[in-house]
């Protein structure tokens, strides 16, 4: 459960800027980064945070984008310690950055890596999955047997900061999304201290209806209205 409102002092006005927002992010800060692919990645907060120079950045996200595009920028501009995610396939850098000791890369199976985020979010620590078993991934892993079948200890995986995108919101901060756009945000907005949130169209209190809510405010500390 994150820290109440009131203790953070954003009980009200949590609207930002990107770039008031992306200043609250520590330089070599862990972060949790939406998206699969180009669907629901917060993509005016990854330009605010590639401008803002901050370096020696993990990044827990799918994948990376391409080279100098989306959230490939963060590794083109060398902002980038590590990786933490499932598929980087589409950019050929990070290959690069790891072979040539810029970066280190922690590969998770994608469903791992999902279980895994949620995981941090509800206060379990980690869990047992039979997904990588007798593969490279099991490499350095706690290995244990139930019922006769090997499973793989994963740990849970939090962040500092997480950013996300969402479709609407209202001033306190309730979340919806859209379609397939949803993807990691939902678990990711409860696996960081600080959650700051790129939004499509701010509506009234009250416009939501509770029961299309994804993301109830509790969960939110920045939003940042698409401009």
């Amino acid at each position: 459960m994150k820290e109440s409102e009131e203790k953070k002092g954003l009980s009200s006005g949590k609207s930002m800027s990107a770039e008031e927002a992306i200043a609250l992010v520590p330089q070599g800060a862990r972060i949790l980064i939406s998206g699969f692919g180009n669907a629901g990645d917060p993509k005016m907060l990854i330009d605010a945070l590639c401008a803002s120079g901050k370096k020696d950045l993990v990044i827990l996200s799918n994948d990376l984008g391409s080279p100098n595009a989306d959230l490939g920028k963060l590794l083109t501009n060398g902002q980038v310690r590590g990786l933490i995610g499932t598929y980087y396939n589409w950019n050929p850098e990070v290959a690069a950055a790891y072979n040539e000791g810029r970066i280190f890369v922690e590969l998770v199976p994608q469903g791992s890596f999902a279980e895994a985020v949620r995981a941090a979010g509800v206060g379990i620590p980690a869990f047992y999955t039979p997904t990588g078993v007798g593969t490279e991934l099991a490499a350095g892993k706690e290995t244990q047997s139930f019922g006769g079948r090997d499973y793989l200890l994963q740990e849970a995986l939090s962040a500092d900061v997480a950013l996300l995108k969402a479709h609407r919101a209202d001033p306190l901060g309730n979340l919806t999304y859209y379609k397939t756009a949803r993807n990691f945000n939902p678990i990711m907005a409860m696996a960081a201290d600080l959650v700051i949130v790129e939004v499509d169209e701010m509506v009234p209190l009250g416009a939501l209806d509770p029961e299309c809510v994804v993301t109830p405010h509790i969960f939110v500390d920045v939003l940042v209205p698409v401009r």
